[in-house]
């Protein structure tokens, strides 16, 4: 078995560059890369959320997959999202990104109709065994996700030997330090920008997962190594700062927001994939104007 160092750290969600006629924009994508690695970014998860993984059809992820991991070139981790909403197509992609040279896969679960806490273990289960060299990061979003996991999923899954890691979107740290209390570190946590991370990061957590490290990622890192450093005071200083952004997200599109702050920044990433629409004129004003704060 391929032996992987621990992840940790700030994982910004890549945006997926797409021109008018479905396109990946590879250059951007890699330049991208290039900027985020710079900043000091400790991995890389293409088709999250932010990357608009719903909007993709196969031979658009798969490029972005492609592109992601030739930019990255080993000097970070890059852990590549799944989703779909039959069993068998989620196993696809995961053997198809670990054919590609990823080192984690980060596995969503879409749903229709709601699916009973067996399937969704199930669900997770499968994708682990098909790609058993690879750790797995379970990522749940009640916010989005019709069949969530419940406290007792996630101690089952937790026994599943490469499914090593959480991302939780959801704003209960008191579920995650239940969780904890459990499982132990057999299920290490990361926390997604709904959540204050330096909450998680003081019950255990081992770093986050999210679309706004992608527009401050050295602020993002700084705020990292202030939680490791123990210098809470300083850090709660900063994140109060950097709420601000969450706070735009909340109140705009999360893919929208993060690909207009890009545009503003000189990465032409394009606009979110259709039916979203781009954010107005007043709304990229905010985001820009929050940017030049910092």
């Amino acid at each position: 078995m391929t032996i992987h160092q621990p992840f940790h750290g700030v994982f910004p969600y890549l945006v997926s560059p797409v021109d008018e006629n479905g396109r990946i924009l590879d250059t951007v994508l890699a330049n991208l890369v290039e900027h985020l690695i710079a900043a000091g970014v400790h991995g890389l998860t293409p088709l999250g959320s932010t990357g608009e993984f719903a909007y993709l059809d196969w031979a658009q992820r798969q490029r972005i997959v492609e592109v992601v991991v030739e930019a990255a070139a080993g000097r970070v981790p890059v852990v590549a999202g799944v989703a779909a909403t039959a069993t068998a197509e989620a196993v696809r992609q995961a053997k198809a990104w670990e054919k590609l040279g990823v080192d984690g896969i980060l596995a969503v679960m879409e749903a229709y109709f709601p699916i009973p806490p067996a399937g969704v273990v199930d669900y997770f289960t499968a994708v682990a065994t098909a790609v058993p060299d690879l750790p797995i990061v379970i990522y749940t979003n009640p916010n989005f996700q019709k069949s969530d996991l419940t406290l007792d999923a996630l101690a089952q899954l937790a026994d599943v030997p490469n499914i090593q890691y959480l991302k939780d979107a959801s704003s209960n740290t008191g579920r995650l330090l239940t969780l904890r209390n459990r499982v132990g570190d057999r299920l290490k946590l990361f926390s997604a920008s709904a959540h204050i991370p330096l909450a998680v990061m003081l019950i255990g957590g081992v770093g986050w997962m999210a679309g706004p490290a992608c527009l401050i990622p050295r602020q993002s890192v700084q705020l990292y190594e202030l939680a490791r450093a123990g210098r809470w005071e300083e850090a709660m200083g900063l994140q109060s700062q950097l709420w601000q952004i969450n706070e735009l997200f909340a109140k705009y599109a999360l893919a929208a927001c993060i690909k207009a702050g890009l545009q503003s920044q000189g990465f032409a990433v394009g606009d979110p994939i259709p039916p979203q629409a781009p954010l107005s004129p007043a709304a990229r004003q905010e985001i820009e104007a929050f940017l030049s704060q910092l």
